[in-house]
């Protein structure tokens, strides 16, 4: 009755259309949650995000739940969750695909979940990873650790659009370093991004990983531009 009554006066909207959401409705109305362009990359034995990185880094498994376009209902998805706060479309992302996942012969042996860091300064600034909800949300439901120190931020990002493929990568991998790795030889690592575009970022992420000794990294996101 409170709810209902909370939902009269302060009704919650659709994080992607903005249309009021119905009281069995959560985050992202059915109309939205039916439209949205959904990958199904970790069903299929053809990796389009795996094929992104191929020959630049050793990697196990790679996949993205949502396609994204420019002005779209993933954009605005993602614009929400980064820049407004909006922390539980990215549990609600992470229970989704988590929820794909498990099942999975590929990520049910996944043991530590690491999300791509973000600066101190920006986290200060912004309060949250955006990153953090869905890392965590996907790792309560594989029954696996959550290990946010594990990579570090030490660079600011840089304007990306006018350069190139290996001078995104030579700047992305200034950006990173090493944090707590203690207790990470021989585990299978599932990275987790909210948007792969290059490629340039998760890369050199796993590049760090990677000198983890007997380590195998996977890698999971919100999101893949088309």
């Amino acid at each position: 009755m409170f709810q209902n009554l909370l939902n009269l006066f302060f009704p919650q909207i659709c994080e992607a259309c903005k249309t009021p959401l119905s009281d069995n409705e959560k985050v992202i109305c059915v109309d939205c949650r039916h439209d949205l362009p959904i990958t199904n990359f970790h069903y299929q034995a053809d990796d389009a995000i795996k094929k992104i990185l191929y020959g630049r880094v050793q990697l196990e498994n790679a996949t993205a739940l949502l396609h994204f376009s420019k002005k779209g209902l993933v954009q605005e998805l993602l614009h929400n969750l980064k820049y407004r706060g909006h922390e539980h479309i990215g549990e609600f992302l992470g229970k989704w695909l988590g929820s794909e996942l498990k099942d999975l012969e590929n990520y049910k042996i996944i043991d530590v979940v690491v999300p791509v860091p973000i600066h101190k300064n920006k986290l200060r600034e912004r309060g949250y990873n955006q990153v953090t909800k869905f890392g965590v949300a996907i790792a309560e439901i594989l029954n696996a650790e959550y290990r946010e120190s594990a990579l570090l931020k030490i660079e600011k990002s840089k304007t990306q659009a006018l350069k190139d493929r290996l001078t995104r990568l030579d700047d992305a991998e200034k950006q990173f370093a090493t944090g707590d790795f203690k207790g990470l030889d021989n585990k299978h690592i599932l990275l987790v991004d909210d948007i792969i575009t290059t490629g340039a970022t998760v890369e050199a992420c796993i590049e760090l990983l990677n000198t983890i000794p007997g380590v195998r990294v996977s890698l999971a996101a919100m999101a893949v531009t088309e």
